[in-house]
């Protein structure tokens, strides 16, 4: 193993940026909350602050504390832990329910979602799967075929909550972690050819994820329904102009935007920070993106380098995702926008994975 380093100072540096804007984004956001209920006001925020923040710093110290390789070495009871925190949503006593989806499992009154953990369950067990097989990867019986089994039982899982989008996302890392494990061309190809004719038929069979790429092709179809909020979002961000209304200053987030502080945040940043400040939030996920990829490049072995890998692409892609659904280039997903929209165990978890990705940029060979 190389030396011990100091963390990386650039790539934590770009994560205090993300949350700060976070902080004060997720404050402005939720005013529209506060002219309505007082006390879900301060409800939204104690969880997100408390739980959410103060509970992810704390997670991000303890990551960062423990060695890399206790990952690696408890990844498969971490992964069944994953697997039956998500299937407790199922149980009538503990599941909740918003929006049509059960994704909630409340405990002693605190709630929170367990797919947040899968998320990271899964990298994890898939990186020690992957370093582990090493030179076996091309072997499709070591690499794809493991694959579609473990997405076959998390899809079980997820498909019937419902969260389609979270599978998504966790098949894309994982063919991100494939290809980066010297996977060819040609499998990643086929692979993701599968993936989409599944997609396709499951949009056939679940009509909200029709109604959805209904609204994506034609913004205008049921324009006080579907596209409700699509129309509101760009009316927002359009609104903002090159310089924006002005922190706090967001019309849209008191009376037209759906869950501004939620998964509609980056419409109230184009509004109030304009074009200019909606940029510089996508640099610095950007940003993230790169230092995170030059940390694994550099990290000491395959399994630590998978590992930064799966979290980097989960948590880029999924606020890309959020970013381009709301300004109407990728369908409506309901994502939160990391480190800054509403979503407390969103928050604690993507804190701790930040924590794993600098306990290993200690063992990195020097970065420039």
């Amino acid at each position: 193993m190389n030396k011990r380093e100091k963390i990386d100072k650039i790539f934590f540096i770009i994560v205090c940026c993300l949350v700060f804007t976070g902080v004060i984004m997720f404050t402005s956001a939720s005013l529209g909350i506060l002219a309505k209920n007082v006390s879900k006001f301060y409800s939204v925020l104690s969880g997100q602050f408390i739980f959410g923040l103060l509970g992810g710093l704390l997670a991000l110290y303890v990551a960062l504390r423990i060695p890399y390789k206790f990952w690696k070495q408890y990844s498969l009871p971490i992964f069944i832990i994953s697997i039956i925190l998500t299937a407790l949503v199922f149980i009538p006593s503990l599941g909740q329910s918003h929006g049509g989806a059960k994704r909630w499992v409340d405990i002693l009154g605190y709630s929170f979602q367990p797919v947040e953990f899968l998320k990271i369950g899964f990298i994890i067990y898939f990186a020690s799967w992957i370093s582990w097989v090493k030179n076996k990867v091309t072997d499709l019986r070591y690499s794809i075929l493991p694959l579609i089994i473990l997405l076959g039982i998390i899809g079980a899982l997820l498909l019937n909550q419902p969260d389609t989008k979270s599978l998504i996302l966790i098949a894309s890392t994982a063919m991100v972690m494939l290809f980066v494990s010297g996977l060819p061309w040609k499998y990643i190809i086929g692979l993701s050819f599968i993936f989409l004719i599944g997609f396709g038929i499951l949009i056939f069979f679940k009509p909200y994820l029709m109604e959805r790429v209904t609204t994506f092709i034609n913004p205008n179809h049921d324009i006080s329904g579907a596209s409700y909020q699509l129309r509101q979002s760009l009316i927002a961000i359009g609104s903002g102009g090159i310089s924006g209304r002005g922190l706090g200053q967001s019309i849209q987030k008191f009376v037209y935007l759906p869950e501004p502080q939620g998964d509609s945040i980056f419409a109230v940043i184009g509004e109030e920070l304009g074009f200019m400040g909606a940029f510089v939030v996508i640099l610095l996920y950007v940003a993230f993106a790169l230092r995170g990829y030059r940390i694994a490049t550099s990290s000491p072995d395959s399994f630590s380098k998978l590992l930064v890998i799966g979290i980097i692409t989960i948590i880029t892609f999924q606020s890309f995702m959020n970013i381009a659904s709301i300004i109407g280039v990728f369908p409506l997903t309901g994502v939160p926008l990391v480190f800054i929209s509403h979503g407390g165990t969103a928050l604690l978890l993507s804190l701790g994975m930040v924590g794993i990705v600098l306990n290993i940029s200690r063992f990195r060979k020097k970065i420039n």
